[in-house]
């Protein structure tokens, strides 16, 4: 079995201070002494000069910008918000695309990059109503779209997607697209749909991807993946050890021993998924319950 895993972004020591969110008074008060995290546009982080931190900023001028921010939470008694700017800020020292920055940045300013991108996202394409078409308002503390028109309440969107590790003793299968790199194959994945359970997705989207029946399905752990809004929620299962069935979301899908796997990665024959994944952090836990 798999061994309980933390995912990148997950396990954040933030708290997320909740009731703060409709309190302005008390909002106001914590901007005179905050930390700021920069977003752009397109979602881009802003990084220190280095590139291995996030830029923050700490002003008394924020004090007369708050009501623009959105608070992400307390961390060590100190109040966090992001600012959302309409144009790459020349006062920042660089940008970063959040899969970059990841890979450069502490657990902590990964995991409040990737909350402050996901609301960020989510405010720029959540702009009017689906209910009335009314432009819609941002309330307490950009973590709601009120519409003053039909008094509908808008939530930030999170799209839950299953990822399976399937494997049958020390083999497991692997797949990939025709659109990722060359020689990189990951885990069997995709979005859950209305009215379906997790597990109901995974062994559908196994069915669907490569014609396998599914037996032994286990959840290990998530990932927010902020691309832009989706919660990946990997599980363990066991299939029977046979041809896969390809189908059209799929180039190729292959069977591979724990100790073929280690020497095709080696050899660069094979690419497992990037580090920062939960597809990566599977593979390799299961890969440790197969020592050489």
């Amino acid at each position: 079995m798999i061994a309980r895993l933390t995912p990148l972004f997950s396990g954040l020591a933030l708290d997320r201070a909740d009731h703060l969110r409709s309190q302005p008074q008390a909002l106001e008060s914590l901007s005179t002494s905050c930390r700021v995290v920069r977003v752009d546009r397109e979602g881009r982080l802003g990084a220190n000069a280095a590139g291995d931190c996030l830029h923050v900023e700490l002003s008394a001028q924020f004090s007369s910008m708050w009501q623009q921010a959105s608070f992400l939470g307390l961390h060590q008694q100190q109040a966090w918000f992001s600012i959302v700017s309409d144009e790459p800020a020349t006062d920042v020292p660089q940008w970063l695309d959040l899969r970059t920055a990841a890979a450069r940045f502490d657990g902590f300013h990964a995991g409040v990059g990737a909350y402050a991108r996901a609301l960020a996202l989510w405010q720029q394409r959540t702009r009017f109503c689906s209910v009335c078409a009314g432009a819609l308002v941002l309330a307490r503390a950009g973590h709601v779209a009120h519409c003053p028109h039909c008094n509908t309440e808008h939530f930030p969107r999170t799209d839950p997607a299953v990822i399976v590790v399937i494997s049958n003793g020390d083999s497991i299968l692997l797949a990939r697209q025709a659109s990722w790199p060359e020689r990189r194959y990951s885990l069997i994945a995709g979005f859950v749909e209305p009215g379906e359970s997790l597990e109901d997705a995974v062994l559908r989207e196994a069915m669907e991807e490569v014609g396998l029946p599914l037996t032994d399905c286990r959840y290990i752990a998530s990932q927010p993946w902020p691309f832009p809004a989706s919660l990946m929620l990997g599980f363990s299962a066991e299939a029977p050890l046979q041809a896969p069935r390809i189908g059209s979301e799929l180039e190729d899908a292959l069977w591979i021993t724990a100790s073929e796997l280690r020497v095709a990665i080696a050899d660069r024959r094979l690419l497992p998924p990037p580090r920062l994944s939960i597809s990566r952090l599977l593979l390799d836990g299961w890969l440790a319950q197969w020592p050489d």
